[in-house]
């Protein structure tokens, strides 16, 4: 299936404020969840708000979250917001009312389904393990038939989805506090992973395979 580059406006992601950071470019989407490493998804549980930290997974339809089948946090039809946020720097202005941060955050609404179907249920935990780890589903042993059942796999449609982008210097190099005389600017903020370290379990001289080696000194996407 063909998917437009433009993601439908709705009432829920049509940019009211700073519409110039706004975007509706799938592209743009994808690259921030690509980029991303946790999100945080937004429910109402016994009529109060939770939001509830976890990593991800998805394909060109839809975003895969997962957790214990006792959490109350991933049940099925009922509306939910997920929200996926990069930092890239601090904007320091001269005055600390221009202040801000430069960032990428991709915001999707919907109603997710529980998924049921085994094959497509393993395929969803593949990519979400993937996301995190690259090369880990065909390392590591997959999951056995009880602990499929004991998991809950959502699937979020990113259909509904918007996205908001910030870059660039301060917006008060052309004003009145330009006379100040005060540096202004940005402070670029970057992460990135260290190097494995072994379960003291593990035999001396089993060494980290490759694909969690090469990551080392590198960034998550």
């Amino acid at each position: 299936m063909t998917y437009s580059p433009r993601l439908p406006e709705s009432d829920l992601t049509r940019h009211s404020r700073l519409r110039e950071q706004g975007s509706l470019d799938r592209a743009d989407l994808e690259a921030i969840l690509d980029a991303g490493f946790v999100c945080h998804l937004g429910v109402i549980v016994d009529g109060r708000p939770l939001v509830v930290p976890t990593v991800y997974g998805r394909d060109e339809r839809q975003l895969y979250v997962h957790g214990s089948v006792a959490s109350r946090s991933l049940a099925a039809d009922s509306p939910v917001c997920v929200t996926v946020t990069l930092v890239d720097g601090l904007v320091l202005a001269r005055s600390v009312f221009e202040h801000g941060v430069n960032y990428r955050s991709a915001m999707i609404h919907g109603v997710p389904r529980k998924v049921t179907d085994p094959a497509e249920k393993l395929e969803g935990l593949r990519r979400l393990t993937e996301h995190a780890a690259p090369g880990q589903w065909d390392y590591a042993r997959r999951p056995s038939r009880k602990e499929l059942a004991a998991t809950t796999l959502l699937a979020l449609s990113l259909e509904e989805a918007s996205v908001k982008i910030r870059t660039g210097a301060p917006d008060d190099g052309d004003g009145p506090d330009a006379e100040l005389g005060l540096w202004a600017g940005t402070l670029p903020l970057t992460s990135a992973w260290g190097a494995p370290e072994p379960d003291p379990l593990l035999a001396p001289d089993l060494a980290a395979p490759a694909h969690i080696a090469r990551r080392e000194g590198t960034r998550h996407g």
